[in-house]
């Protein structure tokens, strides 16, 4: 497993990357506007990480993925915080492992890509499939969303 991000929403774009980038230095390396969704994700690396991203296509350092929503939302203080996300080998055998551990996996990896499970502190962890999505697997292609993530 290998640490890549941490997800933080924000309600000003500008201003967010204004502290993020101007002042403390991080750098812009990717940025998704989804039309569709609203939403935009810009993700920062600090300047000693940058090599990693060359080192490794795709997720090769760790990040700041800041996301903003277009339309105003409500969060309250507590959703602010978005989540942690880790790499694995196998999403599926990593998600079985985790169920059997009495983990419940709240949105479960359909798509061979992404799932999330929660922390005992109700902490959202993503967890995203290396390299290319695996082909889509019962159960996990028909099982249904648990609770929040």
């Amino acid at each position: 497993m290998r640490y890549l991000h941490t997800m933080l929403r924000v309600r000003n774009l500008d201003a967010a990357l204004k502290f993020y980038s101007d002042a403390l230095g991080l750098k812009e390396v990717r940025r998704i506007d989804n039309d569709k969704g609203r939403f935009s994700l810009v993700f920062l690396c600090a300047a000693e990480d940058e090599g990693l991203l060359a080192q490794s296509p795709g997720r090769g350092a760790p990040l700041v993925e800041l996301t903003y929503n277009w339309d105003e939302e409500t969060y309250g203080e507590d959703r602010f915080f978005g989540h942690l996300a880790y790499e694995v080998d196998d999403i599926y055998a990593t998600c079985d492992r985790l169920m059997k551990l009495g983990i419940t996996i709240n949105r479960p990896p359909r798509d061979g890509e992404m799932a999330f499970v929660r922390s005992p502190d109700l902490h959202s962890i993503e967890l995203l499939q290396k390299g290319k999505a695996l082909p889509p697997q019962e159960p996990w292609a028909s099982m249904p969303n648990t609770g929040h993530w």
